[in-house]
């Protein structure tokens, strides 16, 4: 099982999402949490179509970490 990173992002009403490591694949939904779970539907689909072509799947290579700075 592969784990990629996943950038959750306010769009005014509602959360957009991102994995740096599979380029396009993208969700949006009401909730933080039903934004995930597209997220990981989109992410099977993405894979399956890549298989399906023939195509590598991209290995996950991003990290990602809150820093904390003073503000």
């Amino acid at each position: 099982m592969k784990q990629y990173t996943v950038i959750y992002e306010p769009a005014g009403e509602n959360y957009s999402a991102y994995v740096p490591d599979l380029p396009g694949c993208i969700a949006c939904g009401d909730t933080i949490e039903e934004t995930e779970a597209l997220m990981k539907e989109a992410i099977e689909l993405y894979i399956e179509a890549l298989r399906e072509d023939g195509k590598p799947v991209p290995e996950p290579t991003t990290k990602a970490r809150p820093i904390a700075v003073a503000g």
